[in-house]
């Protein structure tokens, strides 16, 4: 992620208007709107801008207001999950309501329902009322009790809900898709002249949105996948010339698979979408592998290999391009290359991508997904909209969207991490 050309206003988070009102919260430990953190943490990086005359990089610090732009006793808030699924969302909901109900008081909360599409009401899905008791335990459960959906909706349509439901914030919480389609709603917003607050939560396994240290569920992915190499590793030494294969999620960044990889030393082979390989490097060095040691652990990732297959040029309905199946891909080419060397070999392949999606979290997750959730709400009573809430540098951070979703987030060829998983596996730097 360059930042060569970013300036300090690129960081900004919109603000509605004055924060004039006393905050009903009784907090030890608020935060004053002049509190930063620094984007750059390397002392070479800070001291290059300030050489420069250019000032260094830095977030708003998250966390409660002592004064706040919204009255919580005349205002309902709104809150809609969009993408796939995400071990923590129903943990994100649960500390949005608790959060509004406890700290400021809010009465009328609404669960829009599958999406975007629940802000439309031609479609007929009617708002769920979120009560502290209703989600009082949703985090013991995967997925969303609100359901979810992908495509695009009108934001004049959308803001005509919010206005006749007299919502004062709206709660976004997924995926680059969501945010960029949560940046429509507050433009259509600023239209008409209307004082709501559109607040993001970010929300994907693969955590490749740029300008985050990480993204919620994306632990509960890697400790879950870990089973699923655990399995293929156990399937692989208990058969001649065994082979597992584990196809993970991560359609543009290899994260998953990479810190899998890391997670399990018994992974032979990582194979992502940021480092290109050939099938003949890869069978080559496979059979070397299976002829030495007598079986093999690879880790792919689904956006991996793409450029092997035929482009289908199909996208769903978020726009996103189709991918091909490369685990199927390998898992038809490996068996036929060992068929023609004539070698007897016994491969187990696992795609364990939607049961991993559709588990709660775990205690880490749980635990992060409840202060995202509370500064959530802190930066919406406190009239910031446009914005997720994000993670850098172990502290919560209020960030634009525009920033947010400029780039993918994708792991660095030539940096340490990805040093680490070939250093890990043994398998070739370039295959």
């Amino acid at each position: 992620m360059s930042s060569k050309n970013l300036t300090l206003k690129d960081f900004e988070a919109q603000s509605i208007g004055e924060n004039l009102r006393p905050s009903p919260m009784k907090s030890l430990c608020f935060c004053d709107n002049y509190e930063r953190l620094l984007y750059h943490s390397s002392f070479d990086e800070i001291q290059q801008r300030v050489a420069n005359n250019i000032e260094p990089l830095s977030f708003e610090v998250a966390g409660p207001r002592r004064k706040i732009f919204f009255d919580p006793t005349s205002i309902s808030c709104g809150i809609v999950t969009c993408g796939g699924l995400c071990p923590g969302t129903n943990d994100v909901i649960r500390a949005i309501v608790m959060s509004l109900h406890h700290h400021y008081g809010v009465q009328n909360i609404y669960g829009f329902r599958y999406g975007y599409e629940g802000l439309v009401s031609r479609y007929g899905h009617a708002p769920l009322k979120l009560t502290t008791e209703l989600v009082s335990r949703i985090g013991e459960s995967g997925g969303t009790i609100l359901g979810s959906s992908r495509g695009h909706q009108d934001p004049a349509e959308m803001v005509s809900t919010l206005s006749e439901l007299g919502i004062g914030i709206l709660f976004t919480i997924g995926g680059d898709g969501t945010l960029r389609g949560a940046t429509k709603i507050a433009e259509e917003i600023t239209r008409q002249g209307k004082a709501i607050s559109v607040i993001g939560i970010p929300k994907t396994i693969d955590n490749d949105i740029s300008y985050l240290q990480t993204t919620f569920g994306f632990e509960t992915a890697v400790s879950e996948a870990r089973r699923s190499t655990y399995a293929a590793h156990t399937e692989a030494l208990g058969a001649r010339n065994g082979i597992g294969l584990v196809k993970l999620m991560g359609r543009d960044s290899g994260f998953i698979a990479a810190y899998t990889a890391l997670a399990d030393c018994q992974v032979n082979y990582c194979l992502i979408p940021e480092t290109p390989f050939t099938l003949s490097g890869l069978l080559a060095d496979l059979e070397k592998r299976i002829r030495q040691r007598g079986h093999a652990v690879i880790v792919v990732a689904e956006g991996a290999g793409q450029e092997l297959m035929m482009d289908s040029g199909q996208v769903d309905l978020s726009g996103n391009k189709k991918l091909s199946d490369i685990g199927v891909f390998l898992k038809e080419k490996i068996v036929a290359h060992f068929s023609e060397i004539g070698v007897e070999m016994t491969l187990k392949y696992i795609d364990p991508s939607y049961t991993i999606r559709s588990q709660p979290a775990n205690p880490h997750d749980t635990t992060f997904c409840l202060s995202l959730g509370h500064n959530a709400v802190h930066a919406g009573m406190a009239g910031r909209t446009n914005m997720v809430v994000g993670f850098w540098n172990h502290q919560f951070v209020h960030l634009p969207i525009k920033l947010a979703t400029s780039s993918r987030k994708k792991i660095d060829p030539s940096g340490r991490l990805w040093g680490g998983v070939i250093s890990s596996t043994g398998q070739p730097a370039i295959l």
